[in-house]
């Protein structure tokens, strides 16, 4: 009978019982291992996987927050300039009004030196109708200033310009020429 036992220093295989077990537990062993590990890469993977849907879900809720925080800062920017617009609006329609106020203040004062022009100056010959013709003119300026205001008279001065085109340039040229010398000198 064959001996079932193996000897390292022989080239011949051992046969048997023994080695079929050691071989079976071998086998059994290595199976075991090859399910742990692919259990092991199983449980990594999923454990990677769930890790990688927090960090999504943790980074979409963040970027929810930035997204709201982005908002609200916009919507603070948008509610401060339409407070600074509206305040600048009523600054700017006081200051029209204020000089509105002024230009008729200033224009009912002409009218009224107008009128103590005409009730001073001479009344006959050359000199009282020269007086009175300025005096008239005077009233007449007046007048015109504390009816119309500075917004009236822009609105005028505006009409001239696109009535008259040619002759406005030629005034804006002049008035700049002589400007021009007066601070060359």
């Amino acid at each position: 009978m064959a001996s079932s036992t193996f000897n390292p220093g022989t080239k011949d295989k051992p046969r048997g019982t023994e080695f079929d077990k050691a071989k079976d537990a071998g086998h059994d062993a290595m199976q075991k291992t090859r399910e742990a590990g692919q259990d092991a890469m199983q449980k990594t993977k999923e454990a990677g996987q769930d890790m990688m849907q927090k960090s999504k879900e943790m980074g979409d809720e963040a970027m929810q927050k930035v997204k709201q925080a982005g908002t609200e800062v916009i919507g603070k920017a948008k509610e401060t300039a339409t407070a600074a617009g509206e305040l600048a609006s009523h600054a700017a329609c006081a200051v029209g009004q204020k000089a509105d106020d002024l230009t008729s203040a200033a224009g009912h004062g002409l009218r009224e030196f107008g009128d103590t022009i005409a009730k001073k100056a001479p009344h006959d010959g050359f000199a009282g109708a020269t007086s009175q013709a300025v005096a008239e003119g005077v009233k007449g300026s007046g007048q015109y200033i504390e009816e119309h205001k500075l917004s009236g008279m822009a609105r005028d001065v505006e009409h001239v310009i696109k009535n008259h085109p040619i002759p406005a340039l030629m005034i804006c040229f002049g008035v700049g020429f002589c400007m021009g010398r007066m601070f060359k000198d």
